[in-house]
């Protein structure tokens, strides 16, 4: 009876050690701009925090004409903190939650949708995301502990994202953080409207299914202690399961 036992707790080890290592959950999300539309597979399984966090920003309407407020060429394409009151014609700097804990599982590689934090601190991310145009990793996957990619852009969307990146960027007086800002139309002297932003009217799930899998990136270079806590918990387990193998071959 002893012997069955310690070897059921061996199986329930090892089932639990394949759960761990098994393919990536994707919660599907549908981006509608004035721009065209796009799906993003989330990685929830790998970074849990850091899409839990988004999707609690999707559920509370947030990103709701949200402005795209950054665009570097060749780099980024940054949004998620600023929305566009169409009625007001005014930016609005949109509430943030409690910041979420860094999550560097991924590599910034081009399609990717990673959250942005402040250059002091890895664990600063709140509502503000960015798209890698290019392969960024070899910069982000390190800086500032490295960057959470959390999502990929499927289909034909990097296309939308690219159109994004290769509009005119302008520095708009008054907003701070909008220094490198995409307009579709030159500014005229009737200031800058919904028809000048690029916006983000709506993020949606359309498939709430954690177990569509999308064809994950490589993984990231970050020089941490392991975060998201997958191999911390791999070798617990294999170390218990490898001592209660000799205890029951005893």
């Amino acid at each position: 009876m002893g012997r069955y036992l310690k070897f059921s707790i061996v199986s329930l080890l090892f089932t639990s050690l394949l759960a761990i290592s098994s393919s990536a959950n994707a919660t599907v999300v549908l981006f509608k701009t004035n721009m065209g539309d796009f799906e993003v597979n989330l990685f929830d399984k790998e970074t849990p925090e850091t899409v839990n966090n988004f999707l609690r920003y999707i559920e509370t309407g947030a990103y709701q004409n949200s402005i795209v407020h950054r665009s570097v060429p060749n780099f980024i394409v940054q949004g998620g903190g600023f929305t566009y009151n169409i009625e007001n014609n005014n930016v609005v700097d949109e509430v943030k939650f409690t910041a979420v804990q860094n999550e560097p599982v991924f590599s910034n590689v081009r399609g990717t949708i990673a959250m942005a934090k402040l250059g002091s601190n890895p664990d600063s991310a709140t509502n503000q995301w960015f798209f890698n145009v290019e392969d960024n990793g070899g910069n982000l996957d390190n800086q500032n502990e490295g960057f959470t990619a959390f999502g990929t852009v499927t289909g034909n969307g990097m296309e939308i994202i690219d159109a994004i990146n290769n509009l005119e960027q302008y520095s708009i007086q008054g907003l701070s953080a909008f220094t490198q800002t995409p307009l579709q139309a030159e500014p005229s002297g009737d200031g800058i409207t919904e028809e000048h932003f690029v916006l983000i009217e709506s993020i949606t799930v359309i498939d709430a299914n954690e177990d569509t899998s999308p064809n994950l990136p490589p993984k990231s270079t970050a020089k941490s202690d392991d975060s998201s806590g997958g191999g911390t918990i791999f070798w617990l387990l294999t170390i218990l399961s490898l001592g209660l193998i000799r205890r029951a071959a005893k």
